[in-house]
């Protein structure tokens, strides 16, 4: 977890730094998991750690800004991922192969890391758009709460111009293929006459196959 580093833009106070803010990470990791952002609360959380609402402020100004700190986490776990097993690719095609596996293998556990990162990737599914799809989007982005998002979309999106240097919509479509590894994953899950990726098949297969689809679709490879 101290690995990764995030913008200071997101936090009062870095809960990394502290034992009280690491466990307030993994804690409500697991809560919000459990009953969902709607009905989460730094009360709820602060029951559940045995300590106060007003300790927990010192790190977080909302429980807004504490789901973005986590979806940005995520995002930049994402982006280590990609970057430690892409460096010594050549081929960029083969490359964002390989993204479309890691987007669609996220949903596992890394036991080498002090997170739950499959609950994390069930609230990233279930909460991430609601991390700006808000009011005062705008504002948030001016300030960096997005930085994580944007990088990762960056990094990919230098794939898709090695793979066609002509297209014109690389962030367009990496943007797109994130939106889609974890949007159809809450369609199979939820909705499954939204898609057709749920079905006798595993899920995981299915989803690959789509987004390779789409991606190499789109560009013609």
């Amino acid at each position: 977890m101290r690995d990764i580093c995030l913008s200071d833009k997101l936090y009062l106070r870095d809960p990394q730094d502290t034992e009280l803010g690491r466990r307030l990470i993994n804690e409500s990791i697991r809560l919000i998991d459990e009953i969902g952002l709607e009905q989460f609360t730094f009360k709820k959380l602060a029951h559940r750690m045995g300590s106060t609402e007003a300790s927990l402020y010192r790190y977080f100004e909302s429980k807004h800004r504490l789901l973005v700190y986590l979806v940005s986490w995520y995002w930049a776990w994402l982006r280590f991922q990609i970057r430690f097993h892409t460096h010594n690719i050549p081929d960029p095609s083969q490359r964002l192969r390989l993204v479309l596996g890691i987007l669609t293998r996220a949903h596992h556990d890394n036991p080498t890391t002090e997170l739950d990162e499959a609950a994390l990737h069930r609230i990233v599914v279930n909460e991430a758009s609601k991390s700006y799809l808000t009011h005062d989007v705008d504002e948030n982005n001016q300030s960096g709460l997005f930085r994580e998002h944007k990088q990762l979309v960056a990094d990919i999106a230098s794939m898709v111009s090695e793979i066609r240097p002509t297209y014109r919509y690389p962030h367009a479509l990496v943007s797109t293929l994130l939106e889609a590894s974890r949007k159809q994953l809450f369609f199979a899950q939820h909705l499954p006459s939204l898609t057709d990726t749920s079905g006798e098949q595993a899920v995981e297969a299915n989803i690959y196959s789509f987004l390779e689809g789409l991606a190499f679709g789109t560009l013609n490879q």
